[in-house]
């Protein structure tokens, strides 16, 4: 039990040292957008698709003006959610199965 609670210690550091949480931004908001993501992101429900698009927009002004959200705005890591996970897994599903058909 205590390696688990070490694991998951270093993962919050880990997340926030990685610094996009300070910019108001998700972990999903940070993936390379691939395809795969695109496709994704087509499938997103509108209001999760026009809250990702605020948290970018406004991590990108933010960056411009070399600046950071206050304390109590960063994403908290058990706070972000990874919500393009089951589309993107649903988009790469369907991918390889078209990929296993085309082999035939």
């Amino acid at each position: 039990a205590g390696g688990g609670r070490m694991i998951d210690r270093l993962r919050k550091w880990y997340y926030n040292a990685a610094g996009f949480n300070k910019l108001g931004l998700m972990r999903d908001d940070t993936l390379h957008e691939d395809d795969d993501v695109k496709e994704a992101l087509k499938r997103l429900p509108e209001h999760l698709y026009n809250e990702r698009v605020f948290r970018i927009k406004r991590a990108l002004d933010l960056s411009l003006k070399h600046q950071i959200l206050p304390k109590d705005q960063w994403v908290k890591y058990e706070e972000d959610h990874h919500y393009l996970e089951p589309y993107l897994k649903e988009v790469i599903r369907e991918r390889h199965e078209r990929e296993a058909w085309n082999k035939k």
